[in-house]
Parts: structure tokens; sequence; C-alpha cells
């Protein structure tokens, strides 16, 4: 059935084997086989591709296939051209002996073929002799060793790779029922009311059985017990890491179950500063009809993050970008309180750490949306109930008015076209705070190199410094001698600060 609707697979003939059916894609390269029982669907059949899997090998349902088809399958790649055949296999005995026996075979005949062992489960605190069983990370290292095959990387150095990235994934599940083998009885029995965690992929009952909880609940305690350093099994996980994160469902929760957990994860894992660069949330490795899901994770880098062809998500690049901004508004606050004393009342430098404590309260407690129109609106009504004063006002004019142009895109000429009529709006509500003609001309400048950001901070710095010769005609500052204004304009030197930090944050 999955052959028959994808029109780059085929069967290799006698055996439960699928390949890629253009297997010119591979001549040169090294190409990848996996597999084990069936009843793990869409694994692993369901990542063949060019820059994944050339090939699968199916047992019985939750069986080990046989050696034979396993060589099969290895040696009508070789023919195909490959370079060099890698088996990616899950730790358990079966799969280990007869994978491991098809790739002597393979090489009593010449061929270059290696295999790589996937043990990433977290259940035992005391794994046995057999060590940790190979689970869902197992599609993180079908995603890396292809991308590393792809790009023609000799089979050893693919080996080498995957061996360790192999030491920094991790993966624990929770089932609210069991599976059953077709024809056969359920795997193990759980009462109503009652939820397993740490069971195999294949129906074995878990380490600890215990009262359905909220997914709030359930997923702390897994990511707990993952990372617990008193578990041998643990994922050695601290603030600052970044993680590649796999929500699988175990085959019968909805979509809205797994969406519902995904949420939570995130939340959980950002709640002890581990950065989420990237979130797979659905079906990847199944155990039948099971109610159940597991979560993977995996330390990356930023070499892991290229071959994942990802470098950052938008709402981790949009997380450091706003820490950065809250920072250095704080570490600004007595300077800015003291250029407003000469002009003002003192308090633009605690205005502004109002807003910036606000920001962190928000980060910690709410979703970052993933579109910017999204993000600028909820901005500014953060600053609106938390900023006040002159400058609280002209910031949530600004951002109100400059989200709709980044709803649909964010290219630089929407930032450009968005920064654009965020001044306009200002310009419009206030008698002008700073001189007319270096807005337009900062805004002329910032539409003519399309938003480069490096620039743009240039031209608000040296704006800034320009204010230090203005006469004020709106404000607190009106009402004061203009010989005794002779230093920057807070607010002017507040936003040099702000677009100071987005860029580091970026450059970071």
């Amino acid at each position: 059935g999955l052959v028959r609707s994808n029109g780059g697979l085929a069967l290799l003939r006698g055996h439960r084997v699928v390949l890629l059916s253009n297997l010119e894609s591979i001549k040169g390269k090294v190409a990848l086989l996996s597999g084990g029982g069936s009843g793990h669907e869409p694994a692993h059949a369901g990542y063949i591709g060019v820059g994944m899997l050339s090939g699968a090998v199916a047992g019985a349902v939750f069986a080990s296939p046989p050696p034979g088809s396993v060589l099969a399958a290895i040696l009508t790649l070789w023919k195909g051209g490959a370079s060099g055949v890698l088996l990616i296999v899950k730790n358990y005995t079966g799969d280990r002996l007869n994978f491991g026996i098809a790739v002597e075979q393979a090489r009593t005949q010449g061929v270059h073929v290696d295999m790589v062992i996937v043990a990433d489960d977290c259940a035992f605190a005391q794994p046995s002799k057999a060590g940790r069983r190979g689970l869902c990370g197992t599609v993180f290292i079908h995603k890396i060793a292809g991308a590393l095959a792809e790009k023609g990387c000799p089979l050893d150095e693919i080996v080498a790779r995957m061996n360790e990235a192999t030491k920094n994934i991790g993966t624990l599940g929770v089932s609210l029922s069991p599976c059953s083998v077709p024809g056969c009885l359920p795997s193990f029995q759980l009462p109503p009311g009652e939820m397993e965690l740490g069971l195999g992929i294949h129906g074995e009952s878990g380490i600890k059985r215990s009262k359905v909880a909220s997914a709030d609940e359930v997923v702390k305690t897994i990511i707990s017990h993952m990372t617990d350093s008193s578990n041998k099994s643990h994922l050695s996980l601290k603030s600052g890491d970044k993680v590649v994160l796999c929500v699988n469902n175990l085959g019968a929760l909805s979509c809205l179950e797994i969406a519902v957990v995904s949420k939570v994860a995130v939340h959980c894992l950002e709640e002890r500063g581990v950065l989420v660069v990237r979130v797979m949330s659905g079906s990847f490795m199944t155990s039948l009809e099971m109610a159940g899901m597991s979560l993977s994770l995996m330390k990356v880098d930023e070499e892991m993050l290229r071959l994942f062809g990802v470098f950052c998500s938008l709402s981790s690049v949009i997380r450091l970008v706003l820490e950065s901004v809250c920072k250095i508004l704080l570490q600004h606050q007595e300077e800015l309180n003291a250029l407003d004393r000469a002009a003002g009342d003192g308090d633009c430098g605690s205005t502004h750490a109002l807003v910036a404590n606000a920001i962190q309260e928000w980060l910690h407690t709410s979703r970052i949306p993933g579109n910017f129109g999204q993000l600028l609106a909820e901005l500014a009504l953060l600053v609106q109930q938390s900023m006040g004063g002159t400058s609280g006002a002209l910031y949530c004019l600004f951002l109100s008015a400059a989200a709709p142009h980044l709803k649909q895109n964010c290219d630089g000429a929407a930032w450009a076209k968005a920064l654009h009529a965020g001044t306009e709006a200002m310009k419009r509500s206030v008698t002008q705070v700073l001189a007319e003609h270096f807005q337009s001309e900062l805004f002329s400048f910032i539409l003519e190199c399309n938003c480069k950001l490096n620039d743009v901070y240039k031209k608000a710095d040296l704006g800034a410094e320009a204010t230090r010769n203005l006469t004020a005609r709106a404000g607190r500052a009106s009402y004061v001698a203009s010989e005794h204004l002779t230093q920057p304009d807070p607010g002017a030197v507040a936003v040099a600060a702000i677009l100071k930090a987005i860029l580091n944050a970026l450059k970071a």
C-alpha cells in the first residue's frame, strides 16, 4: 500500500523490503538502510527519500526481519552504485543479531558496509546488560546521517559522527493503554484511570504505573526522569543547551492531544533555560494502536542544526532578542534617569525598566508568537499596560501601526514599511519630539538600505547624539530653558540602545 501510493518507492521482489525506485540518486554516495519489526509505521519505510533512507527492511509485527532480507537489500544498494551501505539499527537483541549477520555476510562479498546502533531509552535507572532500548530518537539519526550521505561524506565519517550523535539523544514514553498484536491479547493490562511510564515500542510494560495526570504533570515527570543525573540512562541537559524536540504519537492519540503535549513540552524545557530550536510533532514511531506518546530530545550544535536544515526557530530568535533588549534597558536605567533629570522628571530609565520587567515576565509565562505581526501587536498591548508616560504612548503607537505590515511577510522591505508606518503614526498623534528632518532622513535611509540593521543602529546612535542641539517643543523639556539642555534626549538614547541590543542578539 505504501509503495502503490508513492511513485518514488519500489518493492524488492521476494522480500519485505522497500527501496528508492531510482537508485541513480545514490550512485557514489553512502546508502542508508534501516528497519525492524512492523507496527511502528511510518517507521521505517516512511523515511525513504533523497537525503534520508535509501531502503527499509520490515519483519513481521514487532519481530526483527530475517538476515536474508537485510542482505538482499544491502546487495541491491551496493550493486546500484552506492559507495558504502550504512545500517541504522535500534538496540534490540533480535535486530542486532539479524542485521549483524547480514553485515558480516555482505562484507565477505566485498561490500563496504557498517552499522550504527541507536540506544536512546531513558527509562531504566540501572540498564540491563542489553543496554538502553532503541526508540523514536532513531528518526533523528535517519535525518542527520541522510544529510551527511547526501553531502557525499564517506561511510567511516558518517559512522563516527553518528556514534557521537547517539550519545546526545534521549527518549521516554508514557501510555494510557496497551497495544495488541493482531489476533493476540493486549501486551499488558492497564486498569482504567492509570498510565504506564517508560514502556517500550513493542508493548513492553514500563517502569512505573500511576494515576492519569494532566499533560503538564506528565510532561514534567517525563523530562525530570530523562534528565535526572542519578538515572544511569539519563540525558545530561543544562540551561543554555539547544535541543530538537520530537513529540511522538504512539498510535491512538488525537492531533489535538499531541498539540497540547507539544505546547507543554516546549514550555517546560524553556522554563529550564533550554533552547528548543525545532519541534517535530506527530506520528513518527508508533506502537500499533497504543494510546500514548513519547518525547525525544537531541542536543545539537550549529553543525547539527545545518544538517537538520534549520538554523534556529523563529520563537527562539525572538526570545534571544527580547531578552537582550530587556537586559540593556535595565543596565541603562540609571543613565537614562540621569539624562532625564536634566530635562524632565528623571524617570525615563525607570519607565523603560517597567516594560523590561514586564517583557521578562511575559517570556516566562507566555508562548511566543511565530508571526512578527502578532508579536508586535502583543508587545504594543504589553507596553500599554505596563509602561505609561510619554515613551510608553509613543512605543504603543509605533508598535500598533507597524504590526499589520508584518503579518503576511517579514523580509527587509516589509520591515522598512513597518518602521515607516510606526513613525508616521507617532507624527500624526503628537507634536514632533524628534526633529522631523531627522525622522524622514532616517526612514528614507532604512528604505534605501532594505533595513540593514547595522546601518540603522549607526544612524539611530548618531541621531540620538544630535538631539543635544534640538529645541524641545513638547513634553516637560519644553518648559526648561534651552541653555540647560545640553545632554542627549534620553528617549532617543533608549531607542539607540534597543537597536544595539537587537543587533547584538542577532549577531550572537
